[in-house]
C-alpha cells in the first residue's frame, strides 16, 4: 500500500474518532443533563463522519484499487492527489472546528471560516475526481466482455 493511500485511510480513521467522540459527548449531554445538542454540533458531527471519515476512506481505497495510470497519462499527477488531500483535510477540519466554535462564539468571521472550509472540501473532492478520472477504466474486464462473459 502506497504512502499516499495510507495517509488518506489513516486520516479517515482520525476523523472517525472525532465523530465518535463528538457523538458520544452529545448523547451523554442529552441523556444526563436533558440538554439537546446545538444544530451546529449535529452538523459538525455529521459532517466529520460523512466527509471526514467516509470520503477520505473512499478516496484512499480508490487510489489503492484503481488501475495504475497509463504511461502516457498526463491527467493523473501525484502532486494533484496531494493537493486534493490537503484541501479536503483543511476544509474538513476547518468545517468541524468552525461548527463546534459557533456554539459558543457569535462572530461573523466564523461564518466565513465555515463557508471557506466548505469551499475547500468541494474543491478537494472535485480535484481528486478530475485527477483520478483516467484511472477509472477497464483493464482485464474489457477482454472478458469481448469474449461475451457477463458479470
Amino acid at each position: 500500500m502506497h504512502s499516499t493511500v495510507r495517509r488518506y485511510i489513516k486520516t479517515a480513521v482520525a476523523f472517525l474518532a472525532a465523530g465518535l467522540i463528538s457523538g458520544l459527548s452529545m448523547v451523554v449531554r442529552r441523556e444526563v443533563t436533558g440538554r439537546w445538542p446545538s444544530p451546529y454540533l449535529v452538523a459538525a458531527h455529521t459532517h466529520v463522519l460523512l466527509v471526514g471519515f467516509m470520503m477520505f476512506m473512499i478516496l484512499g481505497v480508490a487510489l489503492w484499487i484503481f488501475p495504475r495510470p497509463e504511461r502516457d497519462d498526463t491527467r493523473y499527477r501525484p502532486g494533484l492527489v496531494d493537493a486534493a488531500y490537503w484541501l479536503l483535510l483543511c476544509g474538513t477540519a476547518g468545517r468541524f472546528l468552525g461548527e463546534v466554535a459557533k456554539v459558543s462564539v457569535e462572530a461573523v468571521w466564523l461564518r466565513w471560516v465555515v463557508v471557506m472550509a466548505s469551499l475547500a472540501q468541494v474543491a478537494g473532492i472535485l480535484l481528486f475526481m478530475w485527477t483520478i478520472w483516467s484511472r477509472i477504466r477497464a483493464v482485464g474486464s474489457k477482454a472478458r466482455e469481448a469474449r461475451g462473459e457477463r458479470f
